[in-house]
């Protein structure tokens, strides 16, 4: 049976983050993406001009549709700019009691352009931790939902996981891609309060376009395909960690140009996965 996973995120012009990341990502993990579209942006490696949301009800429709006809495993929500798109998901994932939720709280680009509302934080909390399977913010979000300073030690991000999940947060992933030092970790808390760390060698490299789009994507297709929440969360980090080492085969635009999503594919003249 064919493991269909669904985003709902807005879309990338430039095709590197949002739908267009998660659909790449969907597609080399071998699952069926569907796409829920909840705004457009006017955007390219260098930045984001223009944000234009897709309006409420016409974003139900498109839940309805979906959902009625396909048999999702899977849900990776990314961003939603408004406190209204936030209430009109949740009612639509409630409706349609949607599993294996993974939630991409993002609020800021990688070039630095704000992609939320002030507002819509509290609408974050509100409706949508209580849906969620996991949460993936990285440092600077984690410390916005939390509305204080972003963690700078390994004993800050634990305190902000446990923070998180008290506010409702069912698994948190708090992503380590914006600290310093030669590694790259993740820290997972899991309902009950275990923890596990994921680390990579952190890479150089400015390309580094719709990374959180595209760990939280390989996290819904693991869970889309059956995998427990650990082990999802460990192969998507692989996954991203040599995608973004080999980033820079691909070049792509003058600024944070994208991942290379089928690092795992291009490498083969015939085509076929190694």
């Amino acid at each position: 049976m064919t493991a269909i996973a669904l985003t709902i995120a807005g879309s990338d012009s430039s095709g590197g983050a949002g739908v267009q990341a998660d659909l790449k990502t969907f597609a080399a993990h071998q699952v069926y993406g569907a796409s829920v579209l909840v705004a457009l942006t006017a955007q390219n490696t260098k930045g984001v001009t223009a944000i234009h949301a897709v309006p409420a009800d016409f974003v139900a429709q498109q839940i309805d549709a979906v959902f009625e006809d396909l048999d999702v495993a899977a849900v990776k929500i990314g961003m939603l700019a408004t406190a209204e798109l936030i209430e009109t998901v949740a009612a639509g994932l409630k409706r349609h009691e949607a599993r294996n939720i993974v939630l991409d709280p993002v609020m800021v680009a990688a070039s630095g352009a704000r992609l939320l509302e002030n507002e819509a934080v509290a609408a974050i909390h509100r409706h949508l931790f209580p849906l969620a399977t996991l949460i993936t913010p990285n440092l600077p979000e984690a410390a916005a939902l939390l509305g204080t300073g972003e963690a700078e030690t390994e004993d800050a991000v634990e305190r902000q996981a446990d923070a998180l999940a008290a506010l409702g947060a069912a698994n948190v992933l708090i992503k380590g891609g914006h600290g310093g030092g030669d590694s790259s970790s993740d820290l997972l808390l899991l309902a009950g309060g275990s923890r596990q760390r994921f680390a990579a060698p952190r890479i150089t490299t400015r390309n580094t376009h719709g990374t959180g789009c595209t760990l939280s994507s390989a996290i819904a297709s693991g869970l889309a395909k059956g995998l427990p929440l650990p082990e999802a969360v460990g192969h998507a980090k692989t996954y991203i960690s040599a995608a973004i080492a080999a980033a820079d085969e691909v070049p792509v635009g003058h600024g944070h140009g994208p991942v290379h999503h089928f690092h795992h594919w291009w490498d083969r003249q015939d085509g076929r996965q190694p």
